[in-house]
């Protein structure tokens, strides 16, 4: 029940949404008058028989858990002829409590439909009308270390922009035919190694990409080709862009990476987005990002950085682990692009990909891989490898292929297209129409080009689809825990990442293959590479309402405000997602924010073990590790989130000890809540936290104590705080998996 923010419901013959406005709403008593209320759908399910015994219940659940106010001042609407459930002003806390009811189905925000737009930011609810302070917006830079970028495009014109920041001491070194502009107004590239591709410019379209989701200007009916129509823009479409490309064909150095680090943060940017990883373990001290991040912070600048691709491989995946840095996994929108398969015997398979053709009614022959090649092994037929697809064949038919990245090898054989085996739902854009089948619909797809002699099939251009079951983390983001601290929480938060609309490389090929000859201005990309600027564009919209905040405030922020993601459909729960799905609006007024300080993350790494040199191969200079300091456990840190690595079977207690700083309402009063579950017991000393200022910062403590956890297995519940307007929520989670200093 936690993603009732996101939930929308299919009744049997009814779609519904209830559109009353997402603005807040005034409360109308004295214990409401500071909290923030919105208008909510509590969805009860079908309709029951008796329309007044339906009305009854509602009203009886809504007065048990609105507080110094009526039924009658909360209720908009009861839902009670074809469906059950109404219609409330509420506040968070009210909303969770009606979430763990007994017959509710889901809860979901009031909208407000509009023409499509690219979707994810919408979806968030972080609307181009949201409240902006555009001078102070257009103060912040965002420094992007990536591929490049086009500054042509529409996305990074500077109409409307005044001269670049004062404080902005870069310069334009983007190469030959590359000129900034009061938008983008600072470029460097760095080659490492030999190359000809000495400009700043992007060859390959991500950067582009990447910096255009941070913080690209308002562009209006953008497409691929028709698909996802609508407006694209970034999420502080006032900021300004300072492009560092480190990125070539062959990859990206990391000496180059740290060159750009070096850079940026004497340039003077405010927010750095880095959607770049290694895909080997690697200590702090090893990790170039990890370094130049660490500097970063020092300078008051907070890193966001993808937490990486590599989800399918399972748990300890994540890329991205040093504390001082925001590490960003992937999940959906409610906008997915769905591909039909149309079988010569009328049935229809659901695929996914991103295709803008069309057969034109025509049903094509139908093909296996291992019926189109002589020369190679079963099973590399079956997978259509490369010079195993005989081009007299297959030219103007459909192959099927057991497997992905086979598509540039049947399109330059002349096939007209291809169906492919992948069990991951994300549409992704290939050269020829080339959908993708779960392998339920696969085995369906086989067993019907077996059934007969002439097995034909059309595939349809992509439609896009109202995807109700977001937001779920995308399959192939990686999962957690840290592999180096395994007490502190990776990654931190989630954000939009799948099937993402924005600018592109225009001389890139969208789909990356080479013989693929069309171009585009806005492509589709997924990955947590594209979550990251989401994210990198909220806390730079975070940092125009709190210029003096550390990166550690900025990142609690981003941390404590995010929407729960429900567990029933995010299986890996918090070691997917971290602390939630970020929530641009509420990230500006968290109410409290834990804060860390340098010194805190090197005792961090004194209590992980690691040396005087170690230490210094990260921050620069010599810190002798506090006296005690190795005693004092990893999990005492004082992060958002709550992790800690306990004994499998063995029963377990253990203490994190946080301290808060007041940030929301001068004089306020905090209650602690813990959510249930039954194989953790919680104890939070105080319980109550009184703040009589801004500034003003308490200490609590927390115990958590159970046992019989298997090996490789984790369990978790939630700590919040409120005041009755802010809801200050931290995961915690105890954990069996190892590091890999135990490993």
């Amino acid at each position: 029940m936690a993603s009732y923010r996101f939930q929308l419901f299919l009744n049997i013959s009814f779609f519904l949404i209830l559109a009353i406005g997402q603005s807040s709403i005034a409360a109308a008593n004295d214990d409401r008058k500071a909290s923030v209320v919105f208008a909510y759908i509590v969805y009860m399910g079908s309709a029951p028989e008796g329309e007044y015994l339906a009305t009854s219940r509602q009203r009886t659940m809504l007065q048990k858990v609105i507080r110094g106010s009526s039924v009658e001042e909360s209720m908009i609407r009861s839902y009670r002829r074809s469906l059950n459930g109404f219609a409330a002003k509420l506040t968070d806390e009210e909303v969770e409590e009606l979430a763990n009811m007994k017959g509710v189905v889901s809860i979901i925000p009031n909208q407000i439909y509009h023409p499509r737009t690219t979707r994810s930011w919408d979806f968030m609810g972080f609307s181009n009308t949201v409240r902006r302070n555009p001078t102070v917006e257009s103060n912040v830079i965002i420094g992007v270390i990536d591929s490049g970028i086009w500054p042509e495009l529409p996305s990074f014109s500077d109409e409307g922009f005044g001269p670049p920041p004062k404080k902005w001491k870069g310069v334009c070194r983007g190469g030959k035919n590359f000129t900034c502009n009061n938008k983008v107004i600072g470029a460097r590239f760095y080659k490492s190694v030999p190359s000809v591709d000495e400009s700043a410019r992007d060859n390959s379209g991500h950067g582009t990409h990447t910096a255009s989701t941070a913080a690209g200007n308002v562009v209006k009916d953008v497409s691929f080709f028709g698909l996802a129509q609508g407006t694209a823009r970034g999420g502080v479409p006032s900021a300004r862009i300072a492009a560092y490309k480190v990125c070539h064909k062959k990859g990206c150095e990391s000496v180059d990476i740290l060159a750009a680090f070096d850079d940026a943060i004497a340039d003077g940017v405010d927010i750095l987005s880095v959607s770049l990883g290694s895909a080997e373990s690697a200590e702090f001290f090893d990790d170039v990002i990890a370094i130049g991040s660490f500097h970063a912070m020092e300078k008051g600048i907070l890193t966001l950085n993808s937490a990486g691709n590599n989800g399918v491989a399972g748990p300890l995946g994540v890329e991205s682990v040093a504390p001082w840095m925001v590490a960003v996994a992937a999940s959906t929108t409610d906008r997915r692009l769905s591909t039909k398969v149309v079988l010569g015997n009328g049935k229809t398979l659901n695929g996914f990909s991103v295709n803008p053709d069309t057969f034109n009614g025509k049903k094509l022959p139908l093909l296996y891989g291992r019926e189109v090649s002589s020369v190679c092994s079963e099973d590399d037929a079956r997978l259509c490898s490369e010079s195993c697809v005989d081009r007299k064949l297959v030219k103007g038919k459909i192959v099927l292929c057991d497997s992905t990245g086979s598509d540039s090898v049947v399109y330059s054989a002349g096939a007209a297209g291809s169906i492919v085996l992948d069990d991951v739902p994300v549409s992704f854009i290939t050269p020829l129409p080339s959908p993708a089948l779960n392998a339920r619909d696969y085995d369906l797809l086989l067993s019907y080009k077996n059934s007969t002699d002439n097995p034909v099939a059309e595939i349809l251009r992509s439609e896009s689809i109202k995807e109700s079951y977001s937001p779920v983390v995308a399959q192939f983001s990686s999962l957690g825990p840290n592999f180096i601290a395994p007490d502190i929480l990776k990654p931190d938060i989630t954000a939009p990442g799948a099937e993402i609309l924005a600018a592109y490389s225009p001389i890139s090929s969208p789909s990356g293959s080479p013989v693929d000859k069309r171009r585009v201005k806005y492509s589709i990309l997924s990955g947590t590479s594209m979550a990251c600027p989401h994210v990198a564009g909220i806390a730079a919209y975070v940092k125009t309402f709190h210029p003096d905040w550390s990166p550690s405030a900025i990142k609690s922020a981003l941390m404590t405000t995010a929407w729960a993601m429900d567990r029933t459909k995010n299986p890996d729960g918090e070691i997917s997602y971290g602390s939630g799905h970020v929530n641009p609006v509420r990230a500006i007024v968290p109410g409290l924010v834990y804060e860390t300080s340098k010194e805190d993350y090197i005792k961090l790494m004194c209590s992980l073990g690691y040396t005087r040199d170690n230490i210094k191969q990260i921050s620069g200079e010599i810190s002798a590790c506090p006296v005690k300091s190795k005693n004092v456990p990893a999990r005492d840190m004082n992060y958002p989130s709550l992790a800690a690595s306990v004994p499998a079977v063995k029963s377990f207690t253990v203490s994190f000890r946080r301290t808060v700083k007041n940030v929301g309402l001068p004089k306020s009063i905090y209650r602690v809540q813990i959510s249930p579950n039954p194989k953790l017991k919680v104890e939070v000393v105080p319980k109550v936290l009184t703040f009589k200022a801004l500034k003003e910062t308490k200490t609590f403590t927390v115990t958590v104590s159970g046992g019989g956890l298997s090996a490789k297995s984790m369990e978790s519940t939630t700590l919040v705080w409120s005041d009755g307007t802010h809801i200050v929520r931290s995961p915690i989670v105890v954990h069996t998996y190892p590091s890999i200093k135990s490993s």
